[in-house]
């Protein structure tokens, strides 16, 4: 092919730019999206933070980001102080710099790439953006492209989220003091969202639990979700059959709503060109706990991670150590270097002695691959949404402690609508983790809990297959919107 023909090929392929919220769960769901757009045709150029693309280069090593030649990494500085390089970045400042930083360094990015098209990069044809980075909206309205919002977030949530603006407008929130916290005020039931039904503001998404109302994520979610309405195209990582109810209500809102999902089980079904060794962790993953796994038993072990953000106190981290101690199951638990608030995880010195010879404990894993062991058998978890849709997808019950953000909303559907799992109280006390683990790996709850679990299973992986409504809706989403941004 001669060098005009290789240009003007290159000109009609579309280009996707990708950005992620610079957090790790939000880095895995949207990395793995890029790389079904790139078996799909796509030249992609997938965007880290500064902070966040250092730290793959640690964990995984010099070369781990060097994509292929149609599979790019870029940067854009996120704003914030040098911090601990292994930390997790302070959620509130962060928020701040996406909304008031972001834009001018992403722009410029934008217009580089335009400049250097050539041949082996054409020029960009279409943003994909996490629902949570507001700014990209009036990069892709200059540009005049196809602009697309990803929520990895589940579609019950999303439209939580969405409700916080009506919440504020019809007085809800911010509580008008902090006695609303514990006056049953959070138990009303709100019958006027649509989609859902019985929700309660306790469901709700937590930030509208403030009594500010300059509170900086409160007023930063109503940003992002009133800005949500200028996207051409809202993806939902989820499944139909999972949520039908609120995916039909979220469609009478947006032009275009596609439920994706679960992208691993997506990604099962492409050859992946090369991608594969692109890894998701900004944690070291200690792959050695498989080998443990494979000592066990089927559906015998407790696997127990509570995510990439969420925090403790040092006496909860005591109470579900010695809960799960006195379960007396086999456990392999996550303890990421950043779970205690403010000290390092300190474990008291009975709990290794009882659980010494049927515990594994890391500071990171390769999560999917952990669910999807045949040993085990229930998964502790903060009911963050990537945890959860994983669980289904591995066909494993959980036990659902939920702390903030959309942690609520998932735990009320997993235990209430999915019927997989149960729901430990906030105040976390040994006696309830010993006896809901008890329940989970031995009782007659816990089995009905693996039969759903198993079926919504099987579901996924119908919607993820070659005729599957996830399989189906990519397509979609391709033709009808991705596609229109290529000149």
């Amino acid at each position: 092919m001669g060098s005009k023909a290789a240009a003007a090929a290159a000109a009609d392929r579309p280009h996707a730019v990708i950005i992620p919220s610079p957090y790790q769960s939000h880095i895995k769901t949207i990395l793995k999206f890029a790389k079904l757009l790139h078996c799909k045709g796509f030249h992609i150029t997938f965007v880290n933070t500064e902070f966040n693309h250092q730290r793959f280069i640690r964990t995984r090593g010099p070369s781990s980001l060097d994509g292929l030649p149609s599979f790019q990494f870029q940067t854009i500085p996120d704003g914030l102080p040098t911090s601990d390089p292994d930390a997790s970045q302070d959620v509130l400042s962060m928020c701040r710099s996406i909304l008031h930083y972001m834009l001018t360094p992403f722009r410029a990015l934008l217009s580089r790439l335009n400049s250097t098209a050539s041949s082996d990069a054409p020029p960009v044809t279409c943003i994909i953006s996490d629902v949570f980075m507001p700014f990209t909206a009036a990069a892709a309205e200059e540009l005049g492209i196809p602009f697309v919002l990803f929520s990895t977030v589940s579609g019950c949530s999303f439209m939580g989220f969405k409700q916080l603006h009506t919440l504020r407008e019809k007085g809800f929130t911010p509580l008008k003091d902090e006695s609303y916290l514990t006056n049953d005020y959070l138990e009303t039931v709100l019958d006027w969202i649509p989609g859902m039904k019985g929700i309660r503001l306790k469901d709700l998404p937590s930030f509208l639990r403030t009594t500010d109302p300059n509170d900086t994520m409160l007023n930063y979610i109503i940003v992002a979700l009133e800005n949500s309405i200028k996207a051409s195209a809202i993806i939902i990582h989820s499944f139909d059959a999972l949520e039908q109810e609120v995916l039909e209500s979220l469609s009478s809102i947006y032009r275009h709503v596609y439920a994706i999902g679960p992208v691993q089980l997506l990604l099962d079904q492409v050859q992946e060109d090369g991608l594969k060794s692109i890894g998701y962790n900004l944690w070291t993953e200690d792959s050695a706990c498989l080998q443990w796994l494979d000592s066990h038993e089927p559906n015998s072990v407790v696997y127990v991670n509570f995510g990439s953000v969420t925090v403790m106190t040092p006496q909860q981290m005591i109470e579900f150590a010695m809960g799960l101690a006195n379960s007396k199951h086999p456990f392999l638990w996550i303890i990421r270097p950043d779970l205690v608030q403010g000290e390092s995880a300190i474990l008291p010195p009975e709990f290794a002695a009882e659980t010494q010879d049927r515990s594994y404990i890391a500071s990171w894993c390769p999560q999917e691959e952990v669910l999807n062991h045949p040993s085990i058998g229930g998964f502790l978890t903060h009911s963050g949404w990537g945890s959860t849709i994983e669980s289904l997808s591995a066909g494993v019950p959980m036990l659902c402690w939920p702390i903030a953000a959309d942690q609520l909303m998932n735990c009320r559907y997993t235990c209430t609508e999915w019927g997989v799992g149960m729901e430990i109280d906030s105040n976390v006390k040994r006696d309830e983790v010993e006896n809901l683990v008890r329940e989970l790996m031995e009782g007659e709850k816990g089995k009905k809990m693996k039969e759903k679990a198993m079926e919504w299973k099987k579901l996924a992986l119908e919607a993820a297959g070659p005729n599957g409504s996830s399989s189906i809706n990519l397509n979609k989403l391709i033709n009808e919107v991705l596609l229109s941004g290529v000149r």
